[in-house]
């Protein structure tokens, strides 16, 4: 594998899901194999390196400088195969020194520097999250503690912080380590070399994945270090491979970069083309609009830039920017009246109870433009009832009526199914059923998610909906309960409505029944509501589109990687084969 086959196929699969940090760890995984550069028949092979290395240790343990150290097992079953030249060995084998910190005792100031689990990042050595020793504490730390030019720290505990391992330049004086971080001191073998394989994820990932996967705290300890293995090169080739392997990474560096900016310049274009929709001009709006519909699906990659587009589709069709005015139309606040009899109607059969009546609605308190023909209401006008749902406890039960909650809510849908029950025999029934196109409000929940709507769609007199939920019954003679769904659930009718609400309280957000009955709604004729819905209907049809084609498209290129790795590593292997028969 080289730079220029690396770009020759890299155009192929840029955009795929994660697909420079596979090829990162593609060219890892090459490199501590033995595939990533040749090796030299006339190099020292590593038989002898290892030879050199227990010499050396010996040398250095005569004179006092390490301790003796306990005989490591032999390694009956390694994970892969390695050159003829190289020789699998354990860490403890090629370092003289593997530690991890002690506990120091801080210093408010005046103090050495101490490395912790977060000083150690994957770009290097980060010391101004550094805390202090106190000089006496430093007093009493040996010598062979100090970090020194060339060790490696190793991360041993925390989760997302544990496997982390960086080679330390040039450190500063009397540099110490807490009791998170372990010191690796490689004996003449190249540093990087070790650094590469223990970022490989043959080590790390191993490591990460037993950290994730644990419930309590996961530590890297100082044996598991000595006994971690190590396939060795030899040292000429440690070299070549650190060499070659930062050149690869130094090109994964540039392709990252300008994909990077490719996505900068994509976004730019796509928030552009939906701030002009979002805040539209009356005299370009249809060009501009022509152009968004156009062009984003070009310019969409990603799954949160057609959240925006939704949202965007949502606002327009609210501010009455989605579809033509119809002058003939019966202007909506007709509608309004025609809502208040009905209404006036289920009270005098004594079906509901009479509220008190909202306040009117004045220009100033209007969030927006919307065309003449159409009319600013509140929730509680424009619906015949809100109600809220059963504070009955439900069960997990084979019987009984299903009972809707928060988590059926989604994305304006309610949706049906894993539901606890309460006997059919309750009080809250058949008061509380739900009917078909019933609007469900969620009254209580976290701040991002309190005032979330969907619209019920299901049998009638099948379920109920629980107590802080509210239930907005719609007038289906004089209003489309759908566009009285897309309406509250429009990015505009959370900031305006439900967001300053939300605001003044702490912790677990609730907007109250009254509070809804209160927010303001903007409402067509009854004609262009039906066709608003159509529209939005179709719009988010291409939106789907765009998603699944987005899916297809990031399967596909995830697939051309896949056959573009096994490729180079199947061609590599070739080579050597055929080397080796020579």
């Amino acid at each position: 594998m080289n730079a220029e086959r690396l770009l020759q196929y890299y155009g192929q699969i840029a955009d795929a899901p994660d697909a420079i940090a596979r090829l990162r760890r593609f060219i890892l995984d090459l490199a501590v194999r033995g595939k990533l550069v040749p090796q030299d028949p006339a190099d020292e092979p590593a038989s002898k390196l290892l030879k050199r290395i227990a010499a050396e240790k010996a040398s250095l343990l005569n004179a006092g400088k390490i301790k003796k150290e306990k005989p490591l097992p032999s390694i009956e079953d390694p994970d892969f195969d390695i050159p003829e030249s190289w020789q699998w060995s354990r860490l403890g084998i090629v370092t003289s020194y593997i530690q991890r910190g002690k506990s120091p005792k801080y210093a408010a100031s005046d103090g050495a520097l101490v490395v912790s689990q977060k000083c150690v990042q994957w770009n290097g050595l980060d010391l101004s999250v550094a805390k202090q020793i106190t000089l006496d504490s430093l007093a009493q730390y040996e010598d062979v503690r100090f970090v020194r030019n060339n060790d490696l720290l190793w991360n041993s505990t925390g989760t997302g912080t544990i496997g982390r391992v960086i080679r330390i330049i040039d450190p500063p004086a009397k540099l110490v380590c807490d009791s998170h971080v372990t010191v690796v001191r490689c004996l003449l073998v190249d540093a990087d070399y070790v650094c590469l394989w223990l970022r490989s994820d043959h080590v790390y990932a191993l490591i990460e994945g037993r950290a994730a996967g644990s419930t309590t705290q996961v530590e890297l300890t100082a044996q598991m270090a000595l006994n971690q293995i190590v396939p060795l090169p030899p040292f000429a080739e440690q070299h070549r491979i650190v060499a070659k392997v930062d050149e690869l990474m130094a090109l994964c560096d540039t392709l990252e970069a300008a994909r990077t900016g490719r996505e900068t310049k994509r976004d730019r274009l796509v928030a552009a083309s939906l701030a002009r929709l979002n805040a539209p001009d009356e005299e370009t709006f249809h060009d501009d609009a022509r152009f968004a519909l156009d062009a984003l699906p070009a310019l969409t990659a990603r799954p949160d830039q057609i959240k925006q587009l939704r949202q965007t589709i949502l606002n327009l069709a609210v501010r009455g920017k989605l579809v033509p005015q119809d002058p003939a139309a019966e202007p909506a606040e007709r509608l309004l009246k025609r809502i208040a009899a009905e209404r006036d109607s289920l009270v005098r059969q004594k079906e509901i109870r009479r509220d008190a009546p909202l306040e009117p609605v004045s220009a100033r308190d209007c969030p927006h433009a919307i065309p003449s023909s159409w009319t600013w209401g509140r929730v509680g006008d424009a619906v015949l009832f809100t109600q809220y749902g059963t504070s009955q406890k439900s069960h997990a039960s084979q019987s009984g009526v299903p009972v809707l909650t928060m988590g059926n809510i989604q994305d304006g849908s309610v949706f049906c199914g894993n539901d606890k029950r309460i006997p059919e025999s309750s009080d809250d029934l058949p008061a509380l059923y739900l009917k078909k196109f019933d609007l469900l409000y969620n009254r209580t929940n976290s701040a991002e998610l309190v005032g979330k709507t969907g619209i019920y769609l299901g049998q009638s007199e099948a379920r109920t909906f629980a107590s802080y939920l509210i239930r907005l019954r719609p007038s289906l003679s004089h209003s489309d309960p759908l566009y009285l769904n897309v309406a509250m659930n429009a990015p505009c009718f959370r900031e305006t409505q439900i967001v300053p609400l939300i605001k003044k309280q702490t912790g677990q957000a609730n907007v109250s029944g009254s509070a809804l009955k209160n927010m303001l709604i903007p409402l067509p004729p009854l004609a262009e509501q039906h066709r608003i819905v159509a529209k939005v209907d179709e719009l988010m049809a291409l939106c789907d589109q765009l998603e699944t084609s987005l899916t297809s498209a990031d399967e596909t290129r995830k697939k051309l990687l896949d056959a573009l790795l096994a490729e180079t590593l199947a061609r590599v292997e070739t080579v050597a084969l055929q080397e080796a028969a020579e």
